[in-house]
C-alpha cells in the first residue's frame, strides 16, 4: 500500500509557528496512521525554520515571495522545504498528500494575503503547490472524506 504524505502537525507534532500542533484525531487518519502509511513532513522545518518562529505568509507569488509579519523573507526556507517535501514524497511513492489547511506551505486551497489580517486567498502553499504540479493530489483536514473516496477509487483499480 502507497504512503501518504502528511502535515507533522495534524499527527500532533509540535511544530506549528508557535510550538503548538493541529493534531487531528479522526477515525480514518487514524487508521491508516496504524497501517503504517503516513509520511510526517513539516515543509517549513525541513526547509531550516526553527519552532516557534515568526507567523509567515505568502506576499507574492510571480515571483514568490514569503515573509515574516516583521518583513523578514523567508522564502529560501519555503522554497527549500516545499522541495524537500516533493522528494520524500517521490522517495516514498505516496500517492496523496493530507495537509493543513491555509498554511503558507501546506495550504491546498486557500491561503491568507501577505496582509496578516486574516484575509483568504483561493492559492495554495508553496510546498502543496509543488506537490499539485508534479501530480500529487493534495487534501487537507476538512476533506478527509474525500481522501478516503479517493484511496477507495486507487484501491479498486488496481
Amino acid at each position: 500500500m502507497s504512503k501518504i504524505l502528511v502535515s507533522a502537525c495534524l499527527l500532533g507534532d509540535k511544530v506549528r509557528y508557535d510550538g503548538r500542533d493541529n493534531l487531528l484525531d479522526h477515525p480514518a487518519v487514524q487508521e491508516l496512521k496504524k497501517q503504517g502509511r503516513l509520511l510526517p513532513v513539516c515543509p517549513e522545518t525541513l526547509g531550516g525554520l526553527p519552532t516557534p518562529r515568526p507567523p509567515a505568509e505568502i506576499q507574492s507569488r510571480f515571483p514568490i515571495l514569503v515573509t515574516t509579519r516583521d518583513e523578514e523573507d523567508v522564502t529560501p526556507e519555503f522554497l527549500t522545504g516545499a522541495e524537500r517535501a516533493l522528494e520524500l514524497a517521490q522517495e516514498y511513492d505516496c500517492c496523496c498528500a493530507l495537509m493543513k489547511a491555509r498554511s503558507p506551505s501546506c495550504g491546498s486551497l486557500e491561503t491568507y494575503d501577505g496582509s496578516f489580517s486574516g484575509t483568504l486567498v483561493p492559492s495554495p502553499g508553496v510546498a502543496a503547490g509543488e506537490l499539485i504540479q508534479a501530480g500529487i493530489p493534495v487534501f487537507n483536514e476538512h476533506q478527509i472524506d474525500e481522501l478516503v473516496q479517493f484511496l477507495a477509487q486507487r484501491n479498486a483499480a488496481a
